[in-house]
């Protein structure tokens, strides 16, 4: 059943994608191009994925709801570290560069669009570097 969920899950995020029209990098890069033809339409689609996680946490917290006999996260025992701003950082730098950050790669991927091609391996090379020389495997 759990793994039923998430296959349903992963379809769900996958079509909102397509439908948002975030699978295109074209669009990514719009929304960063601000002195040309600036698309304003990324803050919107996160600004709803945001509110609905936060609307399901919210529920699951008051209700005491466990999903797959799984605690929710304590977020409070997660401190902001140098790790993770630099993760973050380096994260932000491929996004603005590719265009694609890994959600909508795979989806494009899954069409064998050649951007996604390029960028799902180097993407992947990049995961295996931070956990090797820098321990960023958490």
């Amino acid at each position: 059943m759990k793994l039923v969920s998430i296959l349903v899950a992963g379809i769900l995020f996958g079509a909102g994608l397509v439908v948002s029209g975030m699978t295109d990098p074209a669009r990514v890069i719009g929304f960063l191009d601000f002195t040309g033809d600036w698309d304003p339409a990324l803050p919107f689609v996160m600004a709803g994925a945001v509110t609905v996680f936060g609307l399901g946490q919210l529920i699951l917290r008051k209700r005491k709801i466990r999903l797959f006999s799984t605690d929710l996260p304590d977020t409070a025992s997660m401190p902001i570290s140098g790790r993770r701003v630099f993760g973050s950082v380096i994260f932000g730098i491929g996004w603005g560069l590719g265009g694609f950050c890994p959600g909508p790669a795979l989806a494009n991927l899954s069409r064998l669009s050649g951007q996604a091609l390029v960028f799902v391996p180097l993407m992947l090379v990049g995961i295996v570097l931070a956990q090797r020389l820098l321990g960023m495997d958490r």
